[in-house]
């Protein structure tokens, strides 16, 4: 052939060879970019849901109020209900839980799916199914999720992909897997992972959320009350959705859920009430493993060598679109627990609620207690591995738990740092009764308060528990946040609490005098900085603070932007920034955005909810507490988390119970096209509150649709 010839054979098979490629390329672009649909068959979630008999009441403020004859009827309508208003989280909560979320959400959720098969999370639920959770909790979790399977087959175009359908296996493992991250785990697993320092250099998280009751003995008109107010984010897999659940079988309790939670998590009965705040107990210990230098997949445990349990993870990722791949991950367990090579070393973790089960029956079993006896029986299953718990009854009792499943540790040694993997004594196995956690049960005070706080300063001096009783390996935490001083300072100091009092203090806005923020800020005042003029009119602005976080107070914006930073890396266990650097920084942030050092705080501190733009009156470590804030291009600050449903409830002397409630949006929690959306807002903005009607006499004419499931 020709040379020319040929050449034009080549440019002729080089174009079908780019041409074919293109086409390919292009196939795979428009496969990735092609709206990806989830894939179910609805016909066997339909025919689950005829098992069910359950009515839906919303009433005026789209509060779901669930009737059903048995336990299952009421924990499948409560999925539906909740699915119609957060469909999208329960579905992101339930591939959590089965360790599948970056199939979804991409790379960012890989490590939390990690987390989950290397606990062995799928694993304990399969083995324990049958044996560890009880026929009755087995059947409110598959009832959820029949409920949310329901609510997905009639809403097919809503489901996420590989989501649906749902089983009671995700609830319980969702359950198993995310608990103990409420005491902190997270500040454990972080060193383990991080490349740059050693598990020995990384320190703690923390949080906040407040509890209050007071009893007859300290309340002018002889009224037990009960303060429900956890502090968490506004949406996401851990936002309060309000509800009201009563079965013919006796389950009758109005509180709040996550999603993915077939229970009330904490709330009222008739009889009882509880509260629950974050504690941070030392529940997880690092082991540091003598590795056999001739076989990395030995460690030494009392003088000899014993193997690693080897296997392998696979995470699908989402990528880009319809395209997701594998990464494979190497998992390890020893006698300890499961254990992680790194750069530093190779690592073993122990740590409370691994592999447990029953977390979710101990919570059915205290919404179903009628007594302070029944509840407190619940709690002695030591089910939850942590949270301090706030009680309250209409027979006048109140009581503090700083709940905590504590390991029986040798004592002696320091169990905050890393441990020696090499003397099996140090591999407990037993746990300390419950009688052994630090707790007030009736005060001669007539009042206890939890605040992210040490239990040791729970209610009056003389009533709280003695820090000499506990060891040092437990590890309770003795901080004191200003919210608790507050609530030292104003429940302690008024021996006679009225109702307008009660909700007075929860709403209150100062720093106490021994406050951080209130040290920071005289700190700055008390500097020297010689001819700078914007700093030195900075300590003129801050000499008329109020000390308050009241949204016209025109020095609060510039003390709390000041000390904020200080105090958020303290409460974590962070070596925090200078308190000089971070008052220039606050300096400049206002003069850059705002022109003036001194805007009312409400200026600058605004609550957002869909075209609501409003100044909040609150802020960080105050009663009124709004959190978690983030900085917008204009300067201003959007409130993220902090107050979200808080509950009033109280018993008269004669045993008749008022319940008023509060959320921080309304019950469509994610459904921007309803009315409930935002219409919670004014309201929560005001420091108003609803009523939630217990009976459905009482619900009746304040009922805005009633239906069944499907209708």
């Amino acid at each position: 052939m020709a040379g020319g010839a040929a050449r034009r054979l080549l440019k002729r098979l080089a174009a079908g060879f780019f041409l074919v490629l293109f086409a390919a390329l292009a196939a795979a672009a428009l496969y990735a970019l092609w709206p990806e649909r989830a894939s179910f068959d609805p016909t066997p979630l339909l025919a689950a849901a005829e098992r069910y008999e359950v009515r839906i009441l919303r009433d005026r403020f789209g509060v779901p109020h669930v009737y059903g004859r048995r336990d299952a009827d009421v924990a499948y309508g409560l999925a539906f209900a909740h699915a119609e208003d957060d469909f999208d989280t329960i579905q992101r909560v339930l591939l959590a839980s089965r360790g599948q979320l970056a199939r979804v959400e991409g790379r960012d959720a890989a490590p939390a799916d990690f987390l989950f098969h290397w606990f062995g999370v799928a694993e304990a639920v399969e083995a324990g199914w049958e044996r560890e959770v009880t026929p009755e909790v087995r059947a409110i979790a598959e009832a959820y999720a029949d409920g949310v399977n329901h609510y997905a087959a009639l809403h097919p175009d809503e489901a996420l992909p590989f989501a649906i359908p749902a089983s009671g296996r995700d609830v319980v493992a969702g359950f198993t897997f995310r608990t103990p991250f409420f005491y902190g785990l997270e500040r454990e697993l972080a060193p383990l992972f991080d490349e740059e320092r050693s598990p020995e250099e990384v320190l703690a998280l923390g949080t906040g959320s407040n509890a209050i009751a007071v009893a007859p003995s300290r309340s002018a008109d002889r009224v037990t009350r009960l303060l429900v107010n956890s502090h968490q984010p506004y949406t996401g897999p851990v936002a309060w959705y309000e509800v009201r659940l009563r079965s013919e079988a006796g389950w009758d309790m109005a509180g709040g859920v996550f999603p993915g939670s077939p229970v009330v998590l904490h709330g009222t009965n008739r009889n009882l009430g509880w509260a629950s705040t974050v504690n941070t107990p030392d529940l997880v210990d690092v082991y540091r493993l003598e590795i056999d230098p001739a076989d990395p997949d030995r460690y030494r445990l009392d003088g000899e060598w014993h193997r690693l349990e080897r296997g392998e993870v696979e995470v699908s990722v989402k990528f880009f679109g319809r395209l997701r791949f594998p990464v494979r991950r190497e998992t390890l367990r020893s006698a300890h627990g499961p254990a992680l090579r790194t750069k530093h070393g190779t690592f073993a973790l122990r740590f409370v609620g691994l592999g447990e089960l029953r977390t979710l029956e101990q919570y059915l079993r205290m919404n179903r207690a009628t007594s302070f006896g029944e509840w407190r029986a619940a709690m002695e299953l030591q089910a939850i591995p942590s949270l301090n718990f706030v009680y309250a009854d209409r027979a006048g009792n109140i009581a503090y738990f700083y709940n905590a499943v504590f390991p029986k540790r040798v004592p002696g040694l320091d169990w905050g740092g890393v441990l020696p993997g090499d003397r099996s004594d140090l591999i407990w196995s037993e746990r300390l009764p419950f009688d052994a956690v630090p707790q007030v049960v009736n005060p001669a005070s007539g009042f206890v308060v939890s605040a992210n706080h040490t239990p040791f300063r729970s209610t009056a001096d003389g009533d709280a528990p003695d820090p000499a009783r506990f060891t040092p390996e437990l590890g309770i935490e003795t901080r004191l946040t200003n919210r608790a001083l507050r609530a030292l300072e104003l429940f302690g100091g008024d021996a006679s609490i009225t109702r307008e009092e009660f909700r007075a203090y929860k709403f209150d806005k100062r720093y106490a005098e021994g406050s951080e923020a209130r040290r920071i800020v005289a700190e700055i005042l008390g500097a020297d900085f010689g001819g700078d003029p914007e700093l030195v009119r900075g300590q003129d602005v801050l000499r008329g603070w109020r000390a308050s976080a009241e949204a016209d107070d025109p020095a609060a914006a510039l003390a709390i932007l000041s000390a904020t930073p200080v105090v958020v890396a303290m409460l974590r266990g962070e070596a925090p920034p200078s308190v000089l650097g971070s008052y220039r920084a606050a300096v400049r942030t206002l003069l850059r955005h705002h022109g003036r050092l001194d805007p009312p705080w409400g200026a600058v501190n605004r609550f957002r909810r869909g075209a609501l733009d409003l100044p909040a009156n609150g802020g960080p470590d105050v009663l009124r507490a709004l959190e978690d804030f983030e900085l917008e291009p204009d300067g201003t600050y959007t409130t993220r988390s902090g107050d979200s449903l808080v509950m009033f409830v109280e018993w008269d002397p004669s045993g008749r119970q008022t319940v008023e409630t509060i959320h921080q949006f309304g019950s469509a929690t994610r459904d921007e096209h309803s009315r409930h959306y935002a219409d919670q807002v004014p309201l929560f903005l005001s420091e108003q509150t609803k009523p939630v009607f217990m009976d459905e006499a009482t619900l009746a004419p304040h009922v805005e649709r009633a239906y069944r499931p499907g209708e």
